[in-house]
Formats: C-alpha cells, sequence, structure tokens
C-alpha cells in the first residue's frame, strides 16, 4: 500500500513539475502580456518624457502627451509583436541568446518607427524628416532598453513561476501523504 501511495505521489509531482516547465517556456497569459507591457512603458516614460522635453527643448507637456500617445501605441504594438513572436520563436524566452534579443529588439523597433514616425511629426508639429530625427534617438534609447527590459522580465517572471509551481508541488505533496 505505501509503495503505490509514493507512486502516487512521484506521478502527480512529475505531472506539477512538466506542467510548470511548459509554462515558463511557452505560455503567457493575456494578463501576463500586459503587465509586461505596462511596465515596460510606464519606466519609459518615465526616462523619455524628461529626456525628449530636455533634448529638443519641447515643452514637458508636450513630449509628455507624445510619450503617451506612442507609449499607448507602442503597448498595443508590443503584445502583437509578442505574441507573433513567441509562435515563431517558441524557446525558452530564459535561454535566449543575445542575437535572438538583439533581433527580437530590432523588429519590434523597426515596426514601431513605421507607426510612430507619422504619430511624431503630427503631435510635434514637425516634418517627417524632423520627425524621423526624433524617432531615430528614441530608437537609440529603445533599442538596448528593450533589449535590457526582456531579460531581467523573463528572469523575473522564471523565478516567480518557479517558486509557484514549488509551492504547488509541496501543497500536492503534502496533501497525498
Amino acid at each position: 500500500m505505501p509503495s503505490m501511495v509514493m507512486a502516487k505521489i512521484d506521478q502527480q509531482l512529475a505531472i506539477n513539475k512538466s506542467e510548470c516547465v511548459m509554462q515558463n517556456k511557452t505560455s503567457k497569459t493575456l494578463r501576463e502580456r500586459v503587465y509586461h507591457a505596462v511596465g515596460f512603458e510606464l519606466i519609459a516614460l518615465s526616462i523619455c518624457a524628461p529626456a525628449g522635453a530636455w533634448l529638443l527643448n519641447k515643452p514637458l507637456f508636450d513630449m509628455g502627451a507624445l510619450a503617451i500617445m506612442l507609449s499607448s501605441v507602442a503597448m498595443i504594438w508590443n503584445m502583437i509583436y509578442n505574441t507573433i513572436f513567441d509562435r515563431l520563436w517558441p524557446a525558452d524566452r530564459v535561454k535566449r541568446r543575445l542575437p535572438v534579443r538583439i533581433a527580437h529588439a530590432l523588429g519590434f523597433e523597426g515596426g514601431f518607427i513605421l507607426i510612430g514616425l507619422p504619430l511624431a511629426a503630427w503631435m510635434l508639429n514637425v516634418t517627417l524628416w524632423q520627425a524621423l530625427m526624433v524617432e531615430i534617438g528614441f530608437f537609440l534609447f529603445f533599442l538596448p532598453y528593450t533589449v535590457v527590459y526582456n531579460w531581467a522580465y523573463d528572469t523575473l517572471r522564471e523565478r516567480i513561476v518557479n517558486r509557484r509551481c514549488h509551492v504547488r508541488q509541496v501543497s500536492t505533496s503534502s496533501r497525498l501523504r
């Protein structure tokens, strides 16, 4: 009888561990994607609006409004882009090497420049060429920021998921005994 109970515990722990590994590697809920995007944009806003106002000699309100508008568009683009990228590149996020992270950031920022350029020109009342210069400045900030933010997010996410799975496994094994 005790060997049957132990076999059941081992089987349940193996299933839970397998579920945790899969959750950690591939499944990100819509809520998680929203947290990821909102966190990314809030940190970026707190850096870009004051820096842009100072560098471009524009009122903080104007740069803040532009930053919020671009941030809103970027959050939507971020969720769409990352969903597509995760489906095309379903490998373990934490183990993605630097070249993959750089390619991810280049793809995101390249797509976003195409979306954000007309918005920046309109909101700052400048030419497309001047808006392109602003976008290049943002790009030079966001490329390394995107790589670092996603690496940090993926690393923290893995720790949180592993901790939750460990708690669930301990809870399951104590219930089965």
